[in-house]
């Protein structure tokens, strides 16, 4: 059970109502006389993030009052996740309903993460009593996977390269009873060459990771997630605003770990798959170079029109390797592209697939979890813009236009599977909002793992 969550051995916790501008009346009709006194003169609104402290006559705390927004409007179902880190500690129960009483509930569990490694911080003392018809435990291991996630991504780099990342694989691998394996060395130049280029100007080694869990016999789901631990740009370098963030390069492969961890914990019925190619794009006489020209793991040549486009590089040589199991339904997360910032801001992952009923199902498990995606389209004009006169391709297009289509179009070029989708995701909250604290945020994980369960529980 998450930390946030009451066991109901403990008893009913002190009421939260929930009050917006159409029900406020009606909440406090409720109420006695001497507590609709107190709210009037405290000066409340019913206004989104708005708190009332209702005190008993002897000081201890009958209830709380809580400013929703009101249907009709934009509503933001993690709003009541705002709450953990607001009211004084002990134990809470929905008095009312929210919007939605389980993502409220899931809100109320991961607004309370702190990412602690390097700073003791006090505990959230906060704890919810599950409201009845949710699953606690299904609630429990999404929090879990997306603190896991936020973990990782939080962690900076000099704690969190290729080799810790793959520690982290093999530590949920123990966890859950799966068979890891790890390529590197001349077995990875060989084999995987485009992941083996861009991480070989790092002393920290570059690998391709490879989880497997699951009856050979089940449905075949592969996640792929890039791993960048830091990207520097290559010789392609940074500038210094550029680089600062680059710790979280490494968000898809945290988040295909977040959501490997919910698909292993539920146990559906899948053979699950998780490829992480771990490397660190940095800069010395032995980094990969601009004009480069690399024969891929499918046979295709490609030509580094620059070495910052170096995700898309590790990802193709990790979705063809894939591509080669025949899985019936292949995601990849990847913190790849600046464009799709710029098109669809830092809230909204783009989504790309040729798979249209997947596309459809995925946008609706996205609104219904509250973890949305928009989906781009894999436009085949602009593959013209990937052309080399020397190459099969290049890793990047001529222009500089339509960023995160072309990137989705190169990776496009190593899958063959029907059922794949590509997530461009940014990974990250730069202000806090209700459940989602500044800094690491693990996206698309949830609406992934809504569909698959909704599909082989």
């Amino acid at each position: 059970m998450h930390p946030q969550f009451a066991a109901a051995s403990e008893g009913r916790g002190t009421p939260i109502w929930f009050v917006h501008a159409g029900n406020a009346n009606t909440v406090l009709q409720a109420f006695g006389d001497r507590e609709r006194a107190y709210a009037a003169a405290a000066g409340f609104e019913p206004k989104p993030g708005k708190l009332l402290l209702l005190p008993k006559l002897d000081g201890k705390l009958a209830g709380v009052l809580f400013g929703i927004e009101a249907p009709g409007g934009a509503i933001d179902p993690f709003r009541p996740g705002q709450l953990v880190n607001l009211l004084p500690a002990g134990i809470y129960r929905f008095a009312n309903a929210p919007h939605d009483a389980r993502l409220a509930a899931l809100a109320f569990a991961i607004g309370a993460y702190q990412f602690t490694r390097y700073r003791k911080a006090e505990p959230v003392n906060v704890r919810l009593n599950v409201p009845d018809g949710v699953d606690a435990e299904d609630l429990s291991r999404i929090a879990e996977g997306v603190g896991l996630a936020r973990d990782l991504i939080n962690t900076p780099s000099n704690d969190m390269g290729p080799d810790q990342l793959e520690e982290a694989v093999r530590a949920l691998g123990t966890v859950h009873g799966a068979k890891v394996d790890v390529t590197a060395g001349e077995k990875l130049a060989k084999d995987f060459p485009l992941i083996h280029a861009v991480g070989m100007g790092s002393p920290r080694a570059p690998r391709l990771i490879d989880l497997i869990w699951g009856n050979e016999t089940d449905p075949k789901v592969t996640l792929v997630g890039k791993g960048v631990c830091f990207d520097t740009g290559g010789l392609d370098i940074k500038n210094d605003a550029g680089m600062l963030n680059m710790k979280k390069d490494m968000g898809g492969a945290a988040t295909s770990i977040a959501l490997a961890h919910m698909i292993m914990s539920r146990k559906l019925k899948v053979r699950l798959r998780v490829l992480i190619p771990a490397v660190e794009n940095s800069i010395s006489g032995t980094s990969f170079r601009p004009r480069d020209i690399y024969t891929s793991r499918k046979g295709i040549t490609v030509e580094i029109g620059n070495t910052d486009a170096e995700g898309r590089l590790v990802l193709a040589d990790a979705l063809a390797l894939a591509d080669d199991d025949k899985p019936d339904f292949i995601a990849d997360f990847a913190t790849l592209t600046g464009a799709a910032r710029v098109a669809l801001g830092p809230e909204l992952p783009a989504m790309f697939t040729d798979d249209d009923a997947l596309a459809a199902d995925v946008a609706k498990s996205g609104m219904a979890e509250n973890d949305p995606v928009w989906r781009l389209p894999l436009w085949k004009p602009y593959e013209a813009m990937l052309d080399s006169k020397v190459s099969d391709t290049n890793n990047v297009s001529t222009g500089g236009l339509g960023g995160a289509i072309t990137a989705a179009l190169f990776l496009k070029k190593f899958v063959s599977a029907p059922s794949w989708v590509h997530f461009d995701i940014f990974a990250w909250t730069n202000a806090a909002r209700p459940g989602r604290p500044e800094g690491a945020e693990c996206q698309t994980a949830r609406a992934l793992y809504a569909l698959l369960c909704a599909r082989y529980a």
